[in-house]
């Protein structure tokens, strides 16, 4: 049973502290709006990946994968429409010099940083995409931009993979990749960043069935919800969000975001956009290049439609690690662990002798871990300190089982000889199991599909 709040204080502490995320260049003071992740926070996240690949990729047949480049033709977000609009309103305190969203001030005639009344100035649009420059020169025909999204990269591609591939409609592109935002205010930790990766589908549908496409959006969304099941997250602290027309980016027609209940409130995980043909359109109008479709069947042409499915990773692994903290009492102590979901976990196992000391057990167990790592890799090895610390360790970073290897596994009681002690993280629970049931667990748990 949680015996206190989950607080963003738990969660940043224990992530630093267990290896999962470090305050990017912390030894120089930091820099706002950075991150680094330690080797299990980059564990966490390529699994994260890895299902969201096998899930919404590897898996179908009207998918196709792409890594576009970083920097591209300014031209092409000139023509999404991102150097003239992708801003949000900035303030400025005339007294602290300190700069704020207007739009997320609570009192919008003081600073909230000084606390003097009457010093923020008039809101003006500030635009968030990083600048920087491309080649020797030195002026704006240098200008390139880091992009602020992935969506870009998959549409100037629309026709390279049409031309190599002739999929039929509906298909999808699907990228992961970096995007980078220059947040007035970086906050939440790792919610709302100025470096950030993004998991997005580019949906591609024919416009001329209406309910068709209607059928096809309630159809992510409802892939989406389940993706987030896969990865442990709460039902319940999930909500459909419609996205009122007032509310909506200028391109689309429709649009749900899916909040989630992290520990500062109700927040966007996820966004699900219908884009129509803008994106098709304004590439072709900017390029002049013919970016429609050919019905091979009735020989029309068209640009189709376009539903975007978008997926913040860092802010699934923060939904994930914040649902995933408890804190409870075992064995008379109160412990801190992380009830993953074994697909996601870092460690799948920690395998441990009993005892450092003894080279019967020590052999024992490594030759247990080399056959449960046919099973998965991510097999840990532990045989610092006693045995309960060993398993608290692994508890903090969301180890699913620990396997224990013991004179009764060496053939002290010989009915229990080559079974070793399988230990469940969530309850504490031990079994005695053959190392073959416990490879079955192993495998068992961490299967996907």
């Amino acid at each position: 049973m949680e015996t206190t709040p989950v607080t963003m204080e738990k969660i940043v502490s224990l992530a630093k502290r267990k290896g999962f995320i470090y305050p990017g260049s912390e030894i120089y003071g930091g820099l706002a709006g950075t991150y680094d992740y330690g080797p299990h926070g980059v564990a966490l996240k390529n699994n994260i990946k890895t299902l969201w690949w096998k899930t919404f990729v590897s898996d179908r047949d009207d998918m196709y994968g792409i890594d576009a480049a970083i920097l591209m033709n300014p031209k092409a977000w000139e023509a999404s429409g991102h150097v003239a609009g992708f801003s949000d309103p900035l303030v400025e305190c005339s007294a602290c010099k300190g700069r704020f969203r207007a739009d997320h001030l609570e009192d919008k005639n003081t600073c909230p940083s000084c606390g003097k009344k009457g010093t923020l100035g008039e809101a003006r649009q500030f635009n968030m995409m990083f600048k920087t420059k491309a080649g020797a020169a030195d002026d704006d025909s240098a200008t390139v931009y880091l992009r602020p999204e992935t969506a870009g990269g998959m549409f100037v591609n629309f026709k390279n993979v049409v031309d190599s591939f002739h999929p039929k409609l509906p298909f999808g592109l699907a990228q992961i990749g970096k995007a980078f935002r220059n947040e007035i205010a970086p906050r939440d930790f790792i919610f709302r960043l100025r470096e950030l990766e993004q998991m997005e589908i580019e949906y591609f549908v024919d416009p001329r069935n209406a309910d068709a496409v209607n059928a096809i959006f309630d159809a992510w969304f409802d892939r989406q919800i389940a993706f987030l099941k896969l990865l442990g997250l709460t039902e319940s602290k999930m909500h459909k969000i419609d996205v009122p027309a007032e509310d909506r980016a200028h391109y689309s027609k429709r649009s749900v975001d899916t909040e989630f209940d992290f520990p500062f409130g109700q927040k966007e995980l996820l966004g699900l956009a219908y884009r129509t043909d803008f994106d098709l359109s304004a590439h072709a109008k900017m390029s002049g290049e013919n970016l429609t479709y050919l019905d091979e069947e009735t020989k029309e042409k068209f640009v189709p439609h376009c539903i975007e499915p978008t997926f913040g990773l860092d802010r699934l692994v923060l939904a994930v690690l914040a649902d995933a903290y408890r804190e409870d009492e075992l064995g008379g102590e109160v412990r801190t662990y992380l009830a993953l979901s074994p697909r996601v976990a870092p460690i799948k196992a920690m395998v441990s002798p009993l005892l450092k000391n003894k080279p019967e057990l020590v052999a024992k167990a490594e030759e247990v871990r080399k056959a449960l790592r046919t099973v998965h890799p991510a097999i840990a090895w532990d045989d610092n300190g006693n045995i309960g610390k060993r398993y608290r360790r692994q508890d903090e970073i969301g180890t699913p089982f620990c396997v224990t290897i013991d004179f009764d596994t060496l053939g002290e009681t010989p009915e229990l000889k080559d079974t070793v002690t399988l230990r469940h993280r969530d309850t504490g629970a031990q079994e005695r199991v053959t190392v073959a049931e416990a490879a079955a667990r192993i495998r068992e748990a961490c299967v996907v599909g």
